[in-house]
């Protein structure tokens, strides 16, 4: 693809992300659902389809692959899980770490059994109401455990966009990070299953050791990175300079956590989002100056994650919509998912004594669903034992209509249940958050302590000399 092409791609996607927020303000939808609905309109099935000059205003199959630019993707997840590991402060876990970790774990598993229930006992009522294995066994058991995962950046954006603060987003952030870790341990055990039930032999080394080693390695890489970066970052005095030197290591992670190699039966890699994740918890632990720098970071990567979103919303398949029996899969494992991960984040905050407005609303933040969930079906179709199997053609219709209801739905959800739990408040009609705090400034300090205030007068200084 030529540069042009992929220039004109990409300034397309930013078009069509800001403009959309704007024509769907009217109903007061989060933006990442609005990133998404303008990825849909510049997919396959919509501007994907148009050709003028030799050039594709969107993405298609063709001229323009949306496969081109996983790049992006990888990157945008990188400073997502990056972010979310600065949720991981020490002095923060000591009041919810222990909770997260339970309700992290429970509502993970329990959106697995769910689902595993619902599927297998459909798989009995379709094979005796049709005589055909629609849904096979090992599909269902699959299922029930990519539906363990749940999406982290379409939570974060609401987050962040709507400056969500309290009790609930505090400890929700820390359990959709945990969900990564959780999901790979269930996806490694029900994978190891799923292989057995179709003809061949449960390998311990593929379910049990190569999924910790994962998570063990991951762990490891990101806190030898982290703490680097941490002792890197006291060389550079100038806020643009440290700046440069975070984006850097975090695309310096995205790319070891990339590796892979084997050693006799057992493969070792690592998990991109989990060694990301260590990195920004490390970091915020050790560095001074990480949540001034973390706020630095969030004007850098704003245009990024519109094309994550925008991208990821192009890469959903319509063509779902054309097979009705994976329709009415997709919406029992929809169903049982989210009621899975509801009443399982209810009872274990319960149990772990979280205030009611938590074990009443956390669950339904919990149901946003996307790239573990697709990085899951791609494992699945690349293995030899699934590769062009009923199994694998199931597992990926089934888990792209869900993706495409979750993304969509899910964000909405997530800043309704914000709402309700009073952690999301509402900006005046018409005005920006920065132009409300720059009223307050007026207001207060008058014209010259606004212009000495304001964020944009201090954008290249330099911090004082230490000593």
């Amino acid at each position: 693809m030529s540069s042009l092409q992929i220039l004109l791609s990409l300034s397309v996607c930013l078009f069509m992300g800001l403009i959309m927020t704007r024509v769907l303000k009217v109903f007061k939808l989060p933006d990442v659902t609005s990133y998404l609905i303008a990825g849909v309109l510049v997919g396959t099935f919509c501007l994907g389809r148009f050709v003028l000059g030799g050039f594709v205003f969107g993405f298609n199959d063709t001229q323009a692959p949306v496969e081109t630019f996983a790049v992006i993707s990888d990157v945008a997840l990188g400073f997502i899980a990056f972010d979310i590991g600065n949720e991981f402060r020490l002095k923060d876990l000591k009041k919810t770490g222990k909770q997260a970790a339970v309700i992290g774990v429970i509502q993970a598993v329990s959106a697995t059994l769910v689902v595993d229930g619902v599927l297998v006992g459909l798989h009995f009522i379709l094979l005796s109401a049709t005589g055909t294995d629609i849904l096979p066994v090992s599909a269902a058991v699959l299922l029930g455990a990519i539906a363990s995962a749940t999406a982290p950046a379409a939570t974060l954006m609401v987050v962040r966009q709507y400056k969500a603060d309290g009790p609930l987003t505090r400890i929700l952030l820390p359990i959709v990070a945990l969900d990564d870790a959780v999901g790979l341990i269930v996806f490694a055990v029900s994978f190891g299953v799923a292989k057995a039930l179709e003809g061949g032999t449960l390998d311990a080394v593929s379910v049990g050791v190569e999924p910790l080693l994962e998570i063990l390695l991951s762990l490891v890489l990101g806190t030898v990175l982290g703490i680097a970066l941490s002792y890197i970052e006291k060389l550079f005095h100038s806020r643009s300079n440290r700046l440069s030197l975070m984006i850097m290591f975090v695309l310096l992670t995205v790319a070891l956590a990339k590796l892979s190699f084997t050693i006799g039966p057992v493969r070792f890699g690592f998990s991109p989002l989990l060694t990301c994740m260590m990195l920004g918890t490390v970091f915020c632990n050790i560095c001074d100056h990480s949540e001034e720098m973390m706020e630095r970071t969030e004007r850098w990567t704003k245009p990024l994650f519109i094309l994550f979103f925008v991208i990821s919303g192009a890469q959903l398949d319509l063509s779902v919509f054309t097979r009705p029996v994976f329709i009415a899969i997709g919406a029992a494992y929809i169903l049982a998912r989210s009621l899975g991960k509801y009443f399982g984040a209810m009872g274990s905050s319960k149990m772990m004594k979280c205030s009611p407005t938590i074990v009443t609303h956390l669950g339904i933040t919990l149901l946003p669903q996307a790239g573990v969930a697709l990085g899951m079906v791609s494992t699945v179709g690349a293995d030899p034992e699934f590769g062009g199997s009923e199994t694998a053609a199931t597992v990926r219709f089934v888990v792209l209509f869900a993706v495409l209801i979750y993304e969509i739905v899910g964000p909405m959800l997530t800043k309704w249940s914000l709402t309700k739990a009073g952690e999301i408040t509402e900006k005046p009609e018409g005005k920006t958050a920065q132009r409300v705090n720059a009223d307050l400034l007026e207001a207060t300090a008058g014209p010259a302590g606004q212009a000495e205030s304001s964020p944009e007068s201090r954008e290249d200084r330099s911090d004082p000399p230490k000593g």
